[in-house]
């Protein structure tokens, strides 16, 4: 996938990414960068979860929002 649509999608994804992980910081959206990974890890951190909840969780965003995509590393 091409990274600018990857970080264009990102910048209209972060708000609603905030609003299902209030705990995460405008810095960690700048780390996160549209990244799964990294937004799985930073979920991990700020909300004291398991990755396998942290993956379920991203699972069902990705299912509820269609038009949003992660960078899969």
């Amino acid at each position: 996938m091409n990274h600018d649509r990857i970080e264009g999608n990102w910048k209209q994804m972060k708000g609603k990414v905030k609003e299902q992980w209030g705990k995460l910081t405008d810095d960690d959206l700048d780390v996160i960068a549209g990244r799964r990974d990294q937004l799985l890890g930073r979920i991990q951190e700020r909300h004291g979860l398991a990755r396998d909840e942290a993956q379920r969780q991203v699972d069902t965003f990705e299912r509820r929002n269609p038009d949003f995509f992660f960078e899969k590393s």
